[in-house]
């Protein structure tokens, strides 16, 4: 890629930290730490909303649950429809306002779905959350790789993606002894606190940090300006890493989220109560864990460690699909919650290889670009999987299903393997080769 132009902002200044926490916090940039110090505390609250969503529209406010699932699906569609332009606006006006409209869409849609009694109310709640959602990846993706670099950036993006876990599943807890359906304040007051959450990042992006991520510079004479889609899409690393990230989507987050608690139920047999205990253990292992597998996994070949993960998740898939042939016994309950254990460890090492290896291979003209290609991948998989797994399940046909995911990961090895063949050294985690930790220019 071009290199950037001369400007009076100092040399990136390279930081030779080891990896501990306080190593890491240590080599973090100003910015960077504001930025991850608010991250729990931002999705608390949407940690809150995410279980009770559908019920709250259908049983506090009536929507039929058909239509009620409807709405939910129209979320995923507007994210859809918003990434390509949001990467193209992320590019022209910088990350950082990009992130903050993102915000207020958030704030809006939910104080809207705070007081919605009607589905025309409710469906522009959704909508608004859909435009939020769908610029919350690559904005936000961007914004933290104009501020970390190198192996800072691969560490950052696992940390964050902890403390995430950390504050959805506390903001579940939480919501969890507050909601009430024969209490409809309960709902107004959980979705109120989600927007005041938001409202966190907001008032640091509007202060603290109202200097980062800001306008790229223009190109200089006899330099490439960013690229387009179809240019970014023409590389052969980015066709491989879209690919990956798809089937990665595909059957991890979408069967997740849709997959296993219809497979645990149907055909595990299992409790609602043990499916919670699950999901309580995913976020538990990513949130103790994550470090420890940042620090093991510090080094390596990023393509490599997506070799572990497709084993892990082999595996994963493969002993809830054994949970069938104990159904309804505490042997199948244990199985459901070893799942999202295995399950929870892959997402450790998913996070901090994906959005690094994606922009490591951007250039500051066209990062918004290239995370939008990727989160456009993303969302792509987590909405046709949850279409497959009902369709599979709903004609009993669970063996299939288990198969088609065991089929699918097997691909997701062979891309992996394909993608290292092309993709830089550095874009790859080879130590060697590490860009070097930037503090961000200011503008």
């Amino acid at each position: 890629m071009p290199a950037p132009p001369e400007t009076d902002v100092p040399a990136p200044v390279e930081v030779d930290h080891r990896l501990t926490l306080r190593g890491f916090w240590g080599a973090l940039p100003g910015p960077g730490r504001w930025l991850l110090s608010t991250t729990a505390v931002s999705t608390l609250g949407r940690g809150m909303t995410l279980p009770f969503t559908v019920i709250y529209m259908h049983e506090v406010r009536g929507a039929p649950l058909g239509v009620a699932g409807l709405l939910m699906g129209l979320l995923g569609l507007v994210a859809v429809v918003v990434t390509a332009p949001v990467g193209i606006l992320t590019d022209r006006l910088g990350a950082r306002p990009v992130v903050i409209a993102g915000l207020l869409a958030q704030v809006l849609g939910a104080v809207v779905m705070a007081f919605a009694t009607t589905v025309p109310t409710l469906a522009l709640a959704v909508g608004l959350l859909g435009v939020s959602f769908g610029i919350g990846w690559p904005a936000f993706n961007a914004m933290i790789a104009s501020i970390v670099s190198g192996r800072l950036r691969t560490q950052y993006f696992g940390v964050n993606f902890a403390l995430v876990n950390l504050g959805i599943g506390l903001g579940g807890v939480v919501s969890g002894f507050l909601a009430d359906v024969e209490r409809p304040g309960t709902f107004t007051a959980i979705f109120l606190v989600d927007a005041g959450c938001v409202l966190v990042p907001v008032a640091l992006l509007l202060g603290p940090l109202r200097a980062v991520a800001g306008r790229p510079e223009a190109a200089a004479a006899g330099e490439a300006p960013g690229s387009g889609y179809l240019a970014i899409l023409r590389r052969p690393s980015v066709l491989w890493i879209t690919a990956l990230t798809f089937l990665s989507s595909f059957v991890g987050y979408g069967q997740m989220e849709a997959g296993f608690p219809a497979f645990a139920r149907q055909v595990s047999e299992v409790s609602t109560r043990t499916i919670g205990l699950a999901f309580a253990a995913n976020t538990a292992v990513i949130v103790l864990l994550q470090f420890l597998v940042l620090r093991r996994i510090d080094g390596h070949r990023r393509t490599r460690v997506f070799l572990v993960l497709v084993a892990l998740w082999v595996a994963a898939w493969s002993l809830l699909g054994a949970t069938g042939l104990v159904a309804g016994t505490l042997a199948a309950a244990a199985g459901v919650v070893v799942f999202h254990v295995l399950f929870g460890l892959g997402e450790t090492m998913l996070q901090p290889t994906v959005p690094a290896i994606v922009n490591d291979l951007a250039s500051d003209r066209d990062r918004g670009r290239y995370n939008a290609v990727s989160a456009m991948a993303f969302q792509v998989g987590a909405i046709t999987a949850p279409v497959t797994a009902g369709w599979l399940l709903d004609r009993r046909m669970a063996g299939v299903f288990v198969g088609m995911l065991v089929v699918c990961l097997g691909l997701v090895a062979l891309l992996a393997l394909a993608l290292e063949r092309v993709v830089p050294p550095a874009a790859n985690g080879v130590r060697g080769h590490d860009t070097p930790v930037a503090v961000p220019a200011t503008r």
